[in-house]
C-alpha cells in the first residue's frame, strides 16, 4: 500500500498545471431557494418568498471546474448567450483560475441552463419541486463555429490533454470534433469523450469515459454482469479505436479496458453518498490530468475514483480540491494499514 500512496502522490504532484482543453456543452446550474409563505388563491400551488439565488458551473463548465480546482490550467471552450447565466458562469470559472476566452458569446441563443426551485420552512425539509431547462435547440451559426475554432487552434500548441464533455446540446459540431482528434492524434496529446448521448461519433478519441446506463444505451442491449460491461466496453473500444474505455458503476466501482487488460476498480470509500450529480465530471478532471502528467491509464482511474468518492459526498455539482484528494489519499493509506 505503501508504494501505491507514493504513485498516487507522485500522481497528483505531476498533475499540477497540466495545461488542458475542455470544449462542450456549459451549463448554469441555478438554485432558487424560496420560503413557503402560503397556498396561493389563484391556484392549489405554493407561494414561495425567494430566499437566496445560486448559479454553480454544470455540465463542461464543470469539468472545467475541477480541473482549476485539482491543479490544471484550463482552458473553457463553449458558447453561452450574452445574459445572467453566461456571467455568473464566467465569473465562477475565472475565480478558480480558468482561462473563459474561449466562452464565445452568441445573442441569438441563451446560456444553457437548469433553473431549480428549492422550497423550505422553518418545519419542513427543503426540497426541490420543479426544474425549468432553458437552451436552443437551433444548430450553431457558421459565423460562431468559425469564432469556436479559431481560439481552439491559437490554444492547441499549448496544450496537453482534451476533454470532449458532450451533454447533447450541439456544441461539439462535427468540425471541431474532427479538428481535436485529429490534432491529438497527431502530436499524441491525451484525449477522452463524455458523451451522454452519442459516443459512437467520436471515432479516433483517446479514451473514454461512460456510466453504465450510457454505455448500455449506446450498445443497445442491456448490461447486468460485470462480464456485459467488459464486453460491451471492448466492442466499444474497437469500434473507436480508442486506447481505452471507462465504465463508472456508482456503488460497484468502475470498470477500464485496455487493449489486453481489464482493471476492475472498487469503490474507495463506502461512507454516505449524498449527491451524485456531476461525480463523473470530477472523475473526467482527475483523468486527463493524470494522463497529461504521463501517469499509466489504470493509476489515473483509481486517482479518478477516489476524487469521485469526495465529490459524492458533496450537495450538487461540486469541485474537488487538490489538499482534498491529498487527503483522501492518506486516509486510504490509514485504512488500509489498521487492518
Amino acid at each position: 500500500m505503501k508504494a501505491l500512496q507514493q504513485e498516487y502522490n507522485k500522481a497528483l504532484s505531476g498533475m499540477q498545471g497540466r495545461d488542458i482543453l475542455v470544449i462542450g456543452d456549459m451549463v448554469a446550474d441555478i438554485y432558487l431557494d424560496g420560503r413557503i409563505s402560503r397556498i396561493s388563491r389563484e391556484a392549489p400551488v405554493l407561494v414561495l418568498e425567494q430566499a437566496g439565488e445560486k448559479v454553480v458551473a454544470g455540465g463542461a463548465a464543470n469539468v472545467v471546474n475541477n480541473i482549476a480546482t485539482l491543479g490544471g490550467k484550463v482552458h473553457a471552450v463553449g458558447l453561452v448567450g450574452r445574459d445572467k447565466s453566461a456571467d455568473g458562469l464566467r465569473v465562477i470559472l475565472a475565480k478558480n483560475g480558468a482561462d473563459v476566452r474561449g466562452l464565445i458569446s452568441d445573442e441569438s441563443r441563451p446560456t444553457i441552463s437548469k433553473t431549480r426551485i428549492i422550497a423550505g420552512g422553518r418545519a419542513t425539509v427543503s426540497q426541490q419541486i420543479v426544474r425549468i431547462d432553458r437552451e436552443s435547440k437551433a444548430p450553431m451559426a457558421p459565423a460562431v463555429e468559425a469564432e469556436l475554432r479559431a481560439y481552439v487552434e491559437s490554444v492547441l500548441p499549448t496544450v496537453e490533454g482534451v476533454v470532449i464533455s458532450d451533454y447533447g446540446s450541439g456544441t461539439v459540431t462535427e468540425g471541431l470534433q474532427s479538428l481535436l482528434i485529429d490534432y491529438c492524434r497527431a502530436h499524441d496529446i491525451p484525449s477522452i469523450v463524455d458523451s451522454r448521448y452519442a459516443v459512437r461519433r467520436f471515432h479516433g478519441i483517446g479514451y473514454v469515459k461512460q456510466n453504465d446506463a450510457e454505455i448500455a444505451a449506446a450498445m443497445g442491449r442491456e448490461l447486468v454482469t460485470t462480464e456485459d460491461i467488459v464486453r460491451a466496453a471492448e466492442e466499444l473500444r474497437q469500434e473507436l479505436a480508442a486506447k481505452g474505455v471507462l465504465v463508472t458503476r456508482g456503488e460497484l466501482g468502475m470498470v477500464l479496458v485496455e487493449h489486453g487488460a481489464v482493471h476492475e476498480i472498487p469503490v474507495s470509500d463506502k461512507s454516505e453518498v449524498f449527491d451524485v450529480s456531476g461525480a463523473g465530471d470530477t472523475c473526467v478532471a482527475a483523468v486527463i490530468l493524470a494522463l497529461a502528467a504521463g501517469v499509466a491509464p489504470a493509476t489515473a482511474a483509481r486517482l479518478s475514483n477516489i476524487a469521485s468518492g469526495i465529490a459524492v459526498r458533496k450537495l450538487g455539482t461540486s469541485t474537488v480540491s487538490v489538499r482534498e484528494l491529498a487527503e483522501a489519499i492518506e486516509k486510504s493509506r490509514e485504512e488500509y494499514t489498521s487492518k
